[in-house]
């Protein structure tokens, strides 16, 4: 049932597989979070056992689309907030296994407001996932493919690339993603695939 009033709910949840975390996630994270007074996020693809391919999105199983562990964004997703200035007391990280309807309810709090943007079909399959499952969901905003400016795509392939990535990701995301090499992951993935 989609919700239309605007008061903040008490509960909301995102969610992404935010492989790389960038500024369009938190855009969406942020705008949800003055939604709701706390925010769960919920992590997808947390592991392989609890992905499966999706029709509306070929790709996000792939290998090379998920260079980072659920740690990793765990710790990625909670810096980033942080570095925005919200408290641990704000959200909550979790994981989400979103091709699994089935196990929400051992991960997020159904009785939450979930929020959406949608861009695509894969947008789309998701709100009839969780209507279908009678969750409430408010859609921050629908808008064509065209307009979705950063993608983790572009993020991770210019990572691989030696490009310019970091102006497209927040200060504190870049810092981990180098700690951690994933410019060098990636670029092993890429080798290893070709």
């Amino acid at each position: 049932m989609p919700v239309t009033e605007k008061a903040p709910a008490p509960l909301g949840v995102v969610h992404g597989r935010f492989q790389v975390l960038h500024y369009d996630h938190l855009k969406y994270i942020l705008a949800a979070k003055a939604n709701c007074r706390h925010l769960v996020v919920g992590i997808t693809n947390p592991d392989p056992s609890l992905t499966r391919p999706e029709d509306a999105d070929p790709s996000r199983n792939a290998p090379r689309s998920n260079p980072l562990t659920y740690f990793e964004r765990y710790t990625l997703v909670r810096h980033v907030l942080a570095e925005k200035g919200l408290s641990w007391r704000d959200f909550s990280v979790t994981p989400l296994p979103i091709s699994h309807p089935d196990l929400y309810r051992h991960y997020v709090p159904l009785d939450a407001v979930f929020f959406l943007t949608i861009y695509d079909d894969w947008g789309r399959r998701k709100l009839e996932r969780f209507q279908a499952l009678g969750l409430k969901t408010r859609i921050l905003w629908d808008k064509p493919i065209s307009e979705k400016g950063i993608t983790g795509t572009r993020v991770r392939t210019l990572m691989a690339g030696d490009g310019n990535w970091e102006d497209l990701v927040p200060p504190a995301a870049a810092r981990l993603m180098k700690k951690w090499d994933i410019p060098g992951r990636l670029a092993e993935t890429e080798h290893t695939a070709g």
